[in-house]
């Protein structure tokens, strides 16, 4: 059963919200040109002044705002408050360069709590339930987001955080965990990890699980709810934003619903930055519109999706984003040819007997590019004898080949034989970089 955590917020009339949107993004811009550099430098660039946002639909005349601007200016030179007034802190794990730094005010953490706690009501979410969040805490925004926004909600929380697979399930059987929420890979390990204890996953009460922070397609969630016997729950977000709760699914499952009284999406071509047509694909771009730490102005977020602004069947009046298919800067360009990952993963997940484990390998020999795909197939079928295991090699050699428009080496591994992982999975490994 749908749950609406707030109707007046996430059922409010459009004209009503369009109104509120403009308020509030008039006086985001003041906040942004008056305490933050970077922006006054942007504004005085472009030639324009806070006076001249009058509305929502000045949006487009604002500059943007990149991962490039958070590190340059680390740690703190995009905040807008005196440090008195930040409560908390969190940072990206700056794998590729210096983290991004976000802080948070103390309304901020109310905002954010409420986001998610509406998120948790998308996906069936009450007071009545026990959450176990296996979400890493720290500064990875996943495990607190998700915790305060399950107490903001008024249900249980089980602060497990990630790893630790049998106690995990322990914990769910002996606290009656019904709701969980972790990445969608270790949603499968669990599964595993279950079924090799002996403990019969689905028959335990949890019917919704709430999974992101990876790319997954879906594909991946049938194979998550038939291992699981839940709701699988699309939720979006992420540190420079505010962390989860920016949008979610609800139980219709078409779409995750952006909560736009605080974050105000947009769609742009992401090699001319100018807005698409309606319900074109494109680079999501949003605006924080309530953030006062950070007071974001159309942060570009590489995310490849689309608005979807038929009313929903939930009753909910907010506009959705459609599944990320890829990111402008995690695509592979392989033989001059444009590859996401999820195009791969799709294809994998459509053969029988293959496991939801794989890894991508890209690699360059003289000057061609090599495209090769590990990927787990099921304990029957690796028993099973070599023409079968050729059969199905072939197979997915075609698809590949039909969806992508390029040959790939497909190497069948045997069950468990590619590392599982606690957190985000790591699935590519584009080894032409070291050759730079």
């Amino acid at each position: 059963m749908t749950t609406i955590f707030n109707p007046s917020c996430e059922c409010m009339d459009r004209s009503e919200l369009r109104a509120l949107q403009s308020k509030r993004l008039t006086n985001l811009v003041q906040r942004a040109y008056h305490n933050v550099p970077l922006y006054k430098e942007r504004f005085d660039e472009l030639g324009i002044k806070p006076e001249d946002i009058t509305s929502i639909d000045d949006i487009a005349k604002l500059p943007f705002t990149t991962k490039i601007d958070f590190r340059n200016a680390y740690p703190f030179g995009l905040f807008a408050v005196p440090r008195s007034e930040v409560v908390r802190l969190h940072a990206s794990s700056g794998t590729t360069g210096k983290p991004t730094v976000v802080g948070y005010t103390r309304n901020d953490i109310i905002t954010w709590s409420e986001s998610v706690a509406r998120t948790l009501g998308c996906g069936g979410g009450t007071e009545h339930d026990v959450l176990q969040n296996a979400y890493g805490y720290g500064l990875f925004t996943g495990g607190l987001g998700l915790h305060y926004g399950c107490e903001r909600l008024g249900a249980t929380v089980i602060p497990m955080s990630g790893g630790n697979t049998k106690k995990q399930l322990m914990l769910m059987q002996d606290f009656g965990t019904t709701l969980i929420s972790c990445t969608p890979s270790y949603a499968l390990q669990l599964a595993e990890v279950a079924e090799e204890e002996g403990i019969d996953i689905k028959k335990l009460p949890i019917k919704a699980g709430f999974f992101g922070a990876e790319p997954w397609t879906e594909a991946m969630r049938q194979q998550i709810e038939a291992k699981l016997n839940l709701k699988a729950i699309d939720i979006y977000g992420m540190s420079e934003l505010m962390g989860p709760g920016v949008s979610s699914e609800c139980l219709v499952q078409n779409g995750l619903h952006m909560f736009e009284d605080h974050f105000y999406p947009e769609i742009i071509n992401p090699d001319t930055g100018i807005p698409v047509d309606p319900g074109e694909e494109g680079e999501l771009v949003v605006t924080c519109l309530t953030k006062e730490c950070i007071p974001l102005l159309r942060y570009r977020t590489r995310d490849i999706t689309h608005l979807i602004e038929e009313p929903c069947a939930c009753g909910r009046t907010s506009r959705r984003m459609a599944r990320i298919s890829g990111r402008t800067d995690d695509m592979l360009i392989i033989r001059g040819v444009n590859v996401f990952p999820s195009q791969i993963e799709s294809v994998l997940m459509q053969v029988e007997g293959i496991e939801p484990h794989y890894q991508i390998f890209v690699d360059r020999k003289g000057t061609l590019d090599q495209l090769e795909i590990k990927v787990e197939v099921s304990q029957e079928i690796f028993s099973d004898e070599i023409r079968k295991l050729e059969e199905m090699r072939e197979k997915i050699m075609a698809e590949i080949r039909s969806t992508l428009g390029l040959g790939a080496k497909i190497t069948l591994v045997e069950p468990k034989s590619i590392e599982r992982s606690q957190g985000k999975a790591v699935r590519v490994f584009d080894l032409r970089k070291t050759d730079v």
